[in-house]
């Protein structure tokens, strides 16, 4: 048995292995069959986190926290005090996502879309902690993933199609200057980008509107949230970003309506045209056009300014970003897709070789 133990966080509005929908509908591999147990049934310690579908990266990785842990959730008192909500939530207390949890853990993180974002986050808690935490709490009632300490227990991060440094998804839906009807769909896909945003909608709780998902995609918010994380030295970073667009007029992406689900492609044919410059001066260039339908290729590959290669399955090295070759497929690819079925194993086999050749 592998000495590995890889836990999958999903993204927004996803499911894991604590909710009943997901054992109808499993989040990692869809109609494909659920990669998940695939893995377990060979004999892997493989699991599927359940965290705020809506939730920040904050709140999401202070609950994958309490799943390993199995503990009660706790949201920090510095945190909860800035984004009006309770501290704590719910009790994974003799429930643990994974049965072992100790400094012999070697765990490999897997994310999808803003599940990326996430374990991105948890791994810069459990190394560093929170200082803004560690401030305002009494040291016997401050949780131990913001005292840190406990890098040594992650081998490996790996993101998937996350928008790792925002979406246009986000940016173009506020932007008072850009005009969605000049570009002509089908109305088919015009039908069906509503219908998807209106069952993806955040429906807010009133805490704060900056402690949501939608908040943390913005690309100027997800430049801060790279800030305060490390790329840290003794950890595997891999990422793979998607492109399922092709060139169309004037410098634009357009769908490519094989590779892209029909959901999508309303989205997919904004962010190919999208052109903007955020108030912190981030230009929204050509470079920003090829999509998956939902996150900019170039926005997935790794963080701005973070240490970056391509990848090389023989030398994949600790405390870089090691980029996978961009594929050709949408969003949902992962999940097995939606309208368009697809079928995610082969690339999770690659992906367990890479991981598994690292173990030594």
């Amino acid at each position: 048995m592998s000495g590995l133990t890889y836990v999958f966080c999903h993204g927004l509005n996803g499911c894991g292995q604590y909710d009943a929908e997901y054992a109808k509908k499993p989040y990692w591999g869809g109609a494909s069959g659920d990669v998940v147990s695939e893995w377990r049934e060979r004999g892997l310690n493989a699991y599927a986190a359940s965290v705020a579908p809506q939730g920040s990266a904050w709140d999401r990785a202070c609950e994958l926290y309490a799943q390993i842990a199995g503990t009660r959730t706790d949201y920090g008192k510095a945190h909860c005090e800035e984004f009006a909500h309770g501290r704590v939530g719910r009790d994974f207390s003799g429930q643990p996502l994974i049965p072992s949890w100790d400094d012999d853990t070697r765990l490999v993180l897997i994310g999808h879309s803003f599940g990326g974002a996430t374990i991105r986050l948890f791994g810069e808690l459990l190394a560093n902690g929170s200082k803004e935490e560690r401030a305002v709490t009494e040291p016997e009632n401050l949780s131990p993933l913001f005292a840190g300490g406990m890098a040594g227990r992650i081998f490996a991060i790996v993101t998937l199609a996350a928008p790792t440094n925002g979406t246009t998804a986000y940016e173009l839906a506020v932007d008072p200057t850009f005009d969605a009807r000049r570009l002509w769909v089908l109305p088919r896909y015009a039908l069906l980008d509503r219908l998807v945003k209106a069952k993806t909608k955040i429906r807010t709780d009133g805490r704060d509107e900056r402690d949501w998902a939608n908040y943390d995609m913005r690309v100027d918010n997800a430049q801060a949230l790279n800030e305060r994380i490390h790329t840290l030295p003794n950890v595997y970073y891999l990422s793979v970003a998607c492109d399922a667009t092709k060139p169309g007029k004037d410098g634009r992406r357009v769908p490519n309506t094989k590779l892209m689900d029909p959901l999508f492609v309303r989205t997919g044919t904004n962010m190919g045209a999208y052109g903007g410059t955020t108030d912190a001066g981030c230009v929204m260039d050509d470079a920003w056009h090829a999509n998956d339908g939902l996150v900019n290729t170039v926005s997935a590959h790794a963080p701005n300014g973070a240490p970056q290669k391509p990848l090389d399955p023989a030398n994949i090295e600790r405390g870089i970003w090691n980029v996978m070759e961009d594929l050709p497929v949408d969003h949902s690819f992962f999940s097995g897709g939606y309208l368009h079925k697809t079928n995610p194993h082969p690339f999770f086999d690659e992906l367990l070789g890479l991981l598994q050749g690292l173990e030594g």
